[in-house]
């Protein structure tokens, strides 16, 4: 049995909001296992647990640039918050969504290779990145790009920097922007129910079937009637198409009209999507949590036994 420390316990709580006790639980029946034990408590816990995919810890920038109907989409990243504020750091990565754009480099490695010169610092963007490590004084790198090139219009939208969205589209510039601006809010996975990747649908499914297993064996407990497996059966796939609903842009109310959905104010407006791309900053990055206590007594045990 992995032995449970309070500070998994607080990363765990960090993540799903769930309460300390019902994290405690969760890590010791998952035996330590965060992935395991987050999906636990949105079992027990339905939804609310579920804020774990928007809480992202890991900290740089999105930039993106479009010039016609050829476009870009970067992420960058550094260490801390108050880089992602540094004039330097935010030209290194608005440039780097520039020669994305206009040099269509293969990856990230050509990337870097590009010509480009900033704070003296050059003649190669990786060769600026370095100089501005040395300034700075802070890890910096690019992380992922995505060029776009076609007979598509192309809209942007950036939340802050920390979200970026790029929208391929056919029709209103307008509709197309306001899509751009729904998908950072809303966070969509695909364009249709149909296009949901099946990982993502089989591990709802797995969720719901849990959640049905546990209020059965409630009910049960509780001296009420157990539901036949019909009408779990019916339930589950029930929840699984809300899901999908939930996720897919073009089912998804739209939020500056919830009475239509964003499907629905695209044909009013003579418009078509053919794909969104997003990019939230730190996604999919698991950043060290320090447990500062047990820091603390390693340097108190390592003083005393250097004294």
């Amino acid at each position: 049995m992995a032995a449970i420390t309070a500070s998994m316990v607080a990363e765990l709580r960090a993540k799903t909001d769930a309460p300390m006790m019902e994290c405690k639980k969760a890590l010791t029946e998952a035996d330590g296992d965060m992935a395991k034990a987050e999906e636990l408590l949105r079992v027990k816990l339905g939804t609310k647990a579920g804020k774990a995919a928007s809480r992202i810890t890991a900290e740089g920038v999105v930039a993106s640039f479009i010039q016609g109907t050829t476009g870009a989409l970067v992420e960058v990243n550094c260490e801390t918050d108050f880089v992602t504020k540094n004039d330097s750091f935010l030209a290194l990565a608005n440039a780097a969504a520039k020669l994305v754009a206009e040099h269509n480099p293969a990856d990230l490695e050509a990337l870097g290779a590009l010509a480009y010169s900033q704070d003296t610092y050059g003649p190669t963007l990786e060769e600026v990145r370095k100089g501005l490590i040395g300034k700075i004084g802070e890890n910096m790198s690019f992380r992922r790009f995505k060029r776009f090139e076609g007979a598509n219009a192309l809209a942007s939208y950036l939340h802050g920097t920390r979200i970026g969205v790029v929208v391929e589209y056919v029709g209103s510039d307008v509709a197309a922007k306001d899509v751009a601006m729904h998908v950072a809010a809303m966070k969509p996975v695909a364009l249709t129910s149909a296009d949901v990747p099946a990982d993502l649908i089989e591990k709802e499914r797995a969720v719901a079937k849990g959640k049905a297993a546990e209020d059965a064996a409630k009910a049960q407990a509780e001296g009420k009637p157990v539901q036949s497996d019909e009408i779990v059966a019916k339930r589950i796939e029930g929840g699984v198409q809300k899901f999908l609903k939930e996720v897919s842009l073009f089912n998804q109310a739209f939020v500056k009209n919830d009475k239509q959905t964003v499907e629905q104010m695209l044909k009013a407006n003579g418009t078509e999507v053919k794909s969104f791309t997003m990019y939230v900053v730190g996604e999919g990055i698991e950043k060290k949590v320090d447990d500062f206590a047990a820091e603390v007594a390693a340097q108190v045990a390592a003083a005393k036994a250097s004294a």
